[in-house]
């Protein structure tokens, strides 16, 4: 596993976005794990998040892109950060798109945020995470809507590795529904591998019981990989 993975989930666990219990989805399933990426609200954490996703981005797609757009409205801190990783790291300069809920008619008018998208602009989409893939069939039409450009693929934070509206993983799905690839920074058989029995700060996060939750569970909605 690459540095920078094991570093992300100790990032996750300590910024208390991952955690390890029973939580009901808005899928209504009942999660042993539960990612919210709302829990990353300072300076610090969101330079350091922008930096993950930036690495990710670098070692699935590259750098031969313009554009990062991420859905309103957590995809839009994302965007920023990220892009703004990509110029540090890399040196180089994208530019970041977000949409709007609602279509603004008056100064900045029009659905977007930050930048137009032009003809030809190659698009990566950043998200937090991807259960069911709906946000895609949202996001998507919105895009091809404003510029006929070239979507390279989505990167979202954490894979959860379970059933999306079908028998394979949400983004197994957008592959093969939209013909674009998805990667996620790490995914969850990563973080149980990582986490498992191993103390981390003094702490087992995924102990015996836990792991025979998360196993229990992906035996009823894991994906078919």
């Amino acid at each position: 596993m690459e540095s920078y993975k094991r570093e992300f989930i100790e990032f996750m666990v300590d910024s208390q976005v991952l955690k390890f219990g029973e939580f009901t989805l808005k899928s209504g399933r009942k999660s042993p794990f539960f990612m919210n990426a709302g829990g990353y609200v300072t300076g610090t954490q969101l330079r350091r998040l922008g930096e993950y996703y930036a690495k990710a981005i670098h070692d699935n797609y590259g750098l031969d892109f313009d554009v990062l757009f991420g859905p309103a409205y957590k995809g839009i801190p994302l965007s920023v950060a990220a892009s703004m990783a990509i110029s540090e790291l890399y040196g180089k300069d994208v530019r970041y798109c977000s949409n709007r809920k609602e279509v603004k008619d008056h100064g900045d008018t029009g659905i977007l945020l930050g930048s137009k998208l032009k003809d030809g602009d190659r698009v990566v989409i950043i998200e937090d995470v991807t259960t069911s893939g709906k946000s895609i069939e949202e996001t998507y039409p919105i895009i091809k809507a404003q510029a006929d450009v070239k979507i390279k693929g989505l990167m979202v934070s954490l894979n959860r590795m379970e059933k999306g509206q079908g028998e394979k993983s949400a983004l197994e799905e957008i592959k093969e529904k939209y013909g674009f690839d998805a990667h996620a920074i790490v995914n969850m058989e990563e973080v149980v591998e990582y986490l498992y029995n191993k103390p981390y700060k003094d702490r087992i996060y995924i102990d015996d019981t836990i792991k025979e939750a998360i196993d229990t569970y992906y035996k009823q909605y894991g994906a078919v990989r």
